[in-house]
């Protein structure tokens, strides 16, 4: 019998590579369901990931991608993983080492990923070695069996195991896979914070925000309502899995260049007599034009109070923000002491608590500053100390510090090259200038003037405003631009700029055809 008789079926070569990889992600996700959901290889990766692109990529993905942008990089870490692990089985046709050697490789990656996230235990750890295990041992049983069957005798007669082995033992590994891989997602799900959000219940803040009033939005001119339902509130962050953080585990360390380290839990915060208030965020990957803003009524309790209850010491520049995943922003200190710009730790949207997506148990929110600076969700660390001693997450990859929202506006209708009758034409759109507020909107048609449109009831400067106007164009095709003048007198600019630094700039148009 010669070496070329003990040659593996490509085919099946390649099938027991994907198969251990199937088996050692299903095994790493069970361990994981005991630990952290993190802690999950897939996961670990992926976050790493995240963390190495480069400024740039991550910008075009979120641009490109939108909210779907962590479903597209599984889905593409999926089907590297799977090619990689075929290929794994291809270059062991004759003898197992080398696709071995790869599956080891998955999982030195996989503990590397994991030792790398901040937030995770040492002992996750034996979520990737767990994988790394059983990918290898699959691998090497599934070849052995995949061995026998192509075994040949001198005459060229089968002498090895039936195929049906093989097919019995890869069927045995698909299905054990699944029984873990659920076992894990069951386990998994046990722990996560759904329930725990279910029975905080109504919130009732003790001061309301004002009503909104009723002409405060012209929804039925093409414009978004004015409080966003939460399920369409703009999400953009780094978790690709939604942290699961329970009420009564959740706590809040306030330490650092403070007179007084303090400890909040979730009773303590939900306690105290809550603030709502109307507050518009807007995240600093919005291109010009774009969706990435939303608002909310916000219920919670002051940051101010918070910190003064510390004692902040003088020479403190941020508030370094910790996740409870480990991202981190900076916010400077004299925004969360500010009383009138309003900072707050907020615990619920809309009268709800907050949602899973969005932060709950509890948030920060900043009015008038990107949400990369100042809104961290799932927060559980604040530590008050200088610029220089801790770099965010973002400054680390070259976005600004500061980072005040800019003063922009939107055109919501006519829609990019909608078409429409010639003659009487509503346009319709959103202004927004946080901490400022919006003193005018102005419409040019085909570059002509600029002519100012009719803007609704303010509800107060951390809001965004909504604008109409009616204009009569001729048959043809036609272009509009907007342009917002807050109320410091700034008239938005036509620089084009794209979001890194610290946001875009430029004014929006739209072309529309007339006929």
């Amino acid at each position: 019998m010669t070496k070329d008789d003990l040659r593996l079926r490509r085919p099946s070569a390649a099938v027991c590579g994907v198969l251990a990889l199937l088996a050692a992600l299903a095994a790493g996700h069970l361990v994981a369901s005991f630990i952290a959901v993190d802690a999950s290889p897939y996961l670990a990766v992926g976050s790493a990931a995240i963390d190495l692109t480069p400024t740039s990529l991550k910008d075009f993905a979120v641009r490109t991608f939108g909210t779907h942008d962590k479903e597209v990089l599984l889905g593409g870490m999926a089907v590297v993983m799977v090619v990689v692990a075929a290929v794994a089985g291809l270059v062991s046709v004759r003898r197992a080492w080398p696709g071995a050697a790869l599956v080891s490789a998955f999982g030195v990656v996989g503990i590397a990923a994991v030792l790398s996230r901040p937030s995770l235990p040492v002992v996750a750890v034996l979520a990737p070695v767990a994988s790394t295990f059983v990918g290898v041992g699959i691998f090497l049983l599934l070849h052995r069996i995949s061995s026998r069957v192509a075994q040949r005798g001198t005459d060229g007669h089968r002498r090895g195991t039936p195929r049906r082995a093989f097919l019995l033992g890869g069927a045995g590994v698909v299905v054990g896979t699944g029984l873990v891989g659920g076992a894990g997602q069951l386990i998994g799900s046990a722990r996560d914070a759904a329930a725990s959000r279910a029975a905080v219940g109504k919130l009732v803040p003790a001061r309301r925000a004002p009503a909104i009033p009723a002409d405060a939005d012209f929804e039925k001119l093409g414009t978004p309502p004015f409080i966003t339902p939460n399920a369409r509130f703009y999400r953009v962050d780094t978790a690709l899995s939604v942290p699961q953080v329970r009420a009564e585990e959740w706590t809040l360390r306030i330490h650092g260049m403070v007179e007084r380290e303090r400890t909040y839990r979730y009773s303590d915060i939900r306690d105290r007599a809550l603030i709502e208030r109307t507050i518009t965020m807007t995240c600093v990957s919005n291109e010009v034009g774009g969706d990435y803003v939303s608002t909310s009524n916000f219920i919670g309790v002051d940051l101010a109070d918070l910190l003064a209850e510390c004692g902040v010491r003088p020479g403190a520049e941020q508030l370094f923000a910790t996740s409870v995943d480990g991202w981190t922003s900076g916010t400077p200190v004299a925004a969360a002491l500010d009383r009138g710009r309003g900072a707050m730790l907020a615990i619920g949207m809309n009268g709800e608590p907050l949602p899973l997506e969005h932060g709950f148990p509890a948030r920060l929110v900043t009015p008038g500053l990107f949400g990369y600076v100042s809104a961290t969700k799932w927060v559980v660390d604040l530590e008050v100390t200088t610029w220089a001693a801790r770099q965010s997450y973002w400054l680390r990859r070259g976005w600004g510090q500061e980072a005040p929202i800019k003063t922009e506006s939107r055109i919501d209708q006519p829609k990019g090259f909608a078409t429409v009758s010639a003659g009487a034409v509503r346009l319709s759109g959103i202004a927004w200038a946080q901490h400022k507020g919006i003193e005018k909107v102005e419409i040019s048609v085909d570059n002509g003037p600029w002519t100012p449109a009719t803007l609704s009831t303010e509800v107060n400067v951390d809001t965004w405003r909504m604008w109409w106007t009616q204009i009569s164009v001729k048959p043809g095709t036609h272009q509009i631009l907007c342009r917002a003048t807050d109320r410091t007198g700034y008239i938005q600019t036509a620089d084009r700029a794209g979001t890194v630094p610290d946001g875009a700039t430029g004014r929006h148009s739209t072309t529309f055809i007339a006929n």
